[in-house]
C-alpha cells in the first residue's frame, strides 16, 4: 500500500523524467561500452592483428582468440560477424569457426562482471564503482584531449567508456527503482521464472533489439540489483535466450552470402540452441525439485557467475563435437546443385575477401586490405613476366593476355582504394593510419607497374606486326636488365609481405644495378645503332623496354621504401 501510495503521488513529470532518466542511462551506458571497446581495440590493434596468424586448425586456440576479441569489442554478436566475414573472405574455414563461436560467449562474461562489481558498493561503498565513475570520466576526459601521446589519449577513452558505463547503470536504476517493486514487474518474473520458453524468448528478443547479449544481460543485472525483483529462474532462462538473440545479428548479416558464411553463422546459432536446451532442461528440473530455489532473487554477481559456468561448461561439453556442428551445419544450409559454375575472377574474389563484416574491427580489416593489396602485387608481378615473355617469344595470345590482365589489375586499384577510403574512416591508431596511408601509395605504384607492363606489350605487338627482332647481344642485354627490374620488383612485394629486411636490401641493391645497367646498355645500344648492327626501328623499342624496366625497379623501390618507414 505504501508502495502505490508512493507512486500515486508522483505527478506526470515525475513519471516522465523517469523515463527520461532510464532513456538516459541506457543511451550512456551503451555508449560507454562502444567508446571503452573502441579504445581498447585501437590500443591493441597490432596484437588484434597478429591474432589473424594464430587462427590455425588448433580449436583450443581459436576458443581463446574468440574469447579475446569478444572481451575487446564487447560483443559475441559482432564477433560471429566478423566470423562470417572471414570464412566469407577465405581467411578461416568452418573448423575453425566453431573454435572462435564458442570463444566468443566466453568472452561475453567480462562485460557481466565489470557491471557485477556495483554490487561491491552494497557491502563495500569505498569499493563502488558508481563511487568513482565521475571521476573516472574526468581523468579520462583530460588525457583524451589534452595527452600528447596516443597511448594517453586511448586510456583516457578507455576511463571515459568505462564512467560512462558505471554512470549509466546508476541513471537506469534511478529511473526504474521505485517501480520495481509493484505487482507487474513481479508477477512477470515469477512468470518467467515458472515458463522457461517465454523467459528464453524474452532474452533472445531483447538481445535480437539491442544486437548485443552485454547489454541486455547488463540491464538484467541491474534490474537484479535494484531490490530482489529478479529471480533465479528468471534469471537464468533470461540469460540462455540473450545467448540465442546473440546469433540474430550474424544471421542477418549472413543473408546473401555463400554456403561457407551461412554455415558459420548456422553453427553458432546450433551451439548456443544445444547449449540452452540443455542447460534449459537441467534448469526446468532443478527448479521442480527445488522450487524456492526458482524463487529466490539473485543479485548481479549471480548472473555474472552463472553467465560464466554457463558458457565455459557448453564449451567443454561441445568441443568434442565440433565436428559435429560443421557436419550439422552442413545438413541445414545444404549445397544447391548446379549444372555449370564459373570460377570467379580476381575481382570477385577480392569483393569477397574484402568483406564489409570485417570492418566490425579495424585491427583485421587493416590486415584484410594489406593481404589484398599483396595479392594485387602478385597479378602484377606475373603481368610484368608475361609481357617480357611476349617481347621474347612475340606471341599474339600472351600480349592479349596481358592486356586483359591489365584490365583487372585496374578493376583491382579501384576496388582496394574503395576498401582503404572506408577502412581510413574507422578508429584507426596512428600506426594503423600510417599503413593505410602507405597502402594507398602502393597500390598507386603497382597499378603504375601494371601500366609499363602493358607498354612493354604494346612494343612486342608492334614488333609482331612489323616482322623485326633485336641483335642477340640487344637480345641478351634486354634479359639481363629485364631480370633484375623484375626480381626488385618481386622483392619489393615480398617485403611488404614479409616486413623482410633481406627482402629490401635486395630491391635497394637491384634499384642500383637496374640503373647502371640502363646507363651501360643505352651506351651500348647507341653503339650498335652507329656501327649497323641494329636497325633504327627496333632500336626506339630497346630503348623504350629499358624505360619501362627502369621504371618498374623505381616502383620496387617505392614499395620497399614504404615498408621501410613503418619499420
Amino acid at each position: 500500500m505504501a508502495l502505490a501510495a508512493s507512486i500515486d503521488s508522483l505527478s506526470v513529470i515525475d513519471h516522465v523524467g523517469n523515463i527520461f532518466t532510464f532513456c538516459g542511462g541506457l543511451g550512456m551506458f551503451l555508449y560507454g561500452m562502444h567508446i571503452m571497446s573502441d579504445g581498447i581495440q585501437r590500443s591493441a590493434g597490432d596484437q588484434m592483428r597478429q591474432l589473424l596468424g594464430i587462427l590455425t586448425n588448433n580449436r583450443v586456440l581459436a576458443i581463446l582468440v574468440g574469447a579475446l576479441i569478444t572481451a575487446i569489442i564487447q560483443s559475441s554478436g559482432a564477433t560471429t560477424v566478423m566470423v562470417v566475414g572471414f570464412v566469407n573472405a577465405g581467411l578461416m574455414g568452418l573448423g575453425q569457426a566453431v573454435g572462435v563461436s564458442m570463444g566468443a560467449n566466453i568472452g561475453t562474461c567480462i562485460t557481466a562482471w565489470i557491471v557485477s562489481m556495483e554490487s561491491l558498493g552494497d557491502a563495500f561503498q569505498a569499493m563502488s564503482p558508481s563511487l568513482y565513475a565521475p571521476l573516472l570520466i574526468g581523468i579520462g576526459a583530460f588525457f583524451a584531449m589534452f595527452a600528447k601521446k596516443q597511448g594517453k589519449k586511448l586510456a583516457g577513452q578507455i576511463l571515459v567508456g568505462l564512467g560512462l558505463l558505471f554512470l549509466g547503470l546508476d541513471f537506469m536504476k534511478d529511473g526504474v527503482s521505485i517501480y520495481t517493486e509493484l505487482p507487474i514487474f513481479i508477477n512477470a518474473f515469477r512468470l518467467f521464472g515458472e515458463n522457461p520458453i517465454l523467459g528464453i524468448a524474452i532474452g533472445a528478443l531483447v538481445t535480437a533489439l539491442m544486437q548485443s547479449s552485454s547489454a541486455s544481460v547488463g540491464i538484467l543485472q541491474m534490474l537484479a540489483s535494484t531490490g530482489g525483483v529478479v529471480t533465479t529462474a528468471s534469471a537464468v532462462y533470461i540469460s540462455l535466450g540473450s545467448n540465442i538473440g546473440s546469433c540474430v545479428t550474424a544471421l542477418i548479416s549472413s543473408v546473401g552470402t555463400p554456403r561457407n558464411a551461412k554455415r558459420a553463422a548456422v553453427i553458432h546459432l546450433s551451439f548456443n540452441v544445444i547449449g540452452t536446451i540443455l542447460f534449459g532442461v537441467g534448469g526446468f528440473i532443478l527448479f521442480r525439485i527445488f522450487h524456492a530455489l526458482g524463487e529466490a532473487a539473485i543479485n548481479s554477481v549471480g548472473i555474472s557467475i552463472f553467465h560464466t559456468i554457463f558458457n565455459i561448461a557448453c564449451t567443454v561439453l561441445l568441443f568434442p563435437f565440433a565436428d559435429f556442428l560443421v557436419k550439422l551445419s552442413g545438413k541445414l544450409v545444404p549445397e544447391k546443385k548446379k549444372i555449370h559454375r564459373e570460377s570467379d575472377t580476381e575481382e570477385k574474389t577480392a569483393y569477397r575477401h574484402l568483406d564489409e563484416r570485417i570492418l566490425e574491427s579495424p585491427a583485421f580489416a587493416v590486415e584484410s586490405v594489406r593481404k589484398e593489396v599483396i595479392h594485387m602485387g602478385k597479378v602484377t608481378l606475373d603481368n610484368v613476366r608475361l609481357a617480357m615473355e611476349s617481347v621474347y617469344d612475340r606471341d599474339p595470345e600472351k600480349i592479349k593476355k596481358v592486356y586483359e590482365n591489365e584490365k583487372t589489375i585496374n578493376n583491382l586499384d579501384k576496388i582496394l582504394t574503395e576498401y582503404l577510403v572506408k577502412v581510413n574512416n574507422l578508429s584507426l591508431s596512428e600506426d594503423q593510419h600510417f599503413i593505410i596511408r602507405n597502402l594507398f601509395y602502393t597500390i598507386n605504384d603497382i597499378e603504375r607497374v601494371g601500366d609499363h607492363a602493358e607498354n612493354i606489350a604494346e612494343k612486342a605487338e608492334y614488333m609482331f606486326k612489323n616482322d623485326f627482332t633485336f641483335s642477340s647481344m640487344g637480345a641478351e642485354d634486354l634479359k639481363i636488365i629485364a631480370d633484375k627490374a623484375i626480381r626488385a620488383y618481386a622483392n619489393a612485394v615480398d617485403c611488404r609481405e614479409t616486413n623482410s629486411r633481406d627482402s629490401l636490401r635486395k630491391v635497394i641493391s637491384m634499384e642500383d644495378d637496374v640503373d647502371m645497367l640502363e646507363e651501360e646498355f643505352r651506351d651500348k645500344h647507341i653503339a650498335r645503332l652507329s656501327s649497323g648492327e641494329c636497325n633504327t626501328s627496333s632500336g626506339v623499342v630497346f630503348l623504350e623496354i629499358m624505360g619501362d624496366l627502369e621504371r618498374i625497379s623505381d616502383h620496387a623501390m617505392n614499395i620497399a621504401g614504404y615498408v621501410k618507414d613503418e619499420m
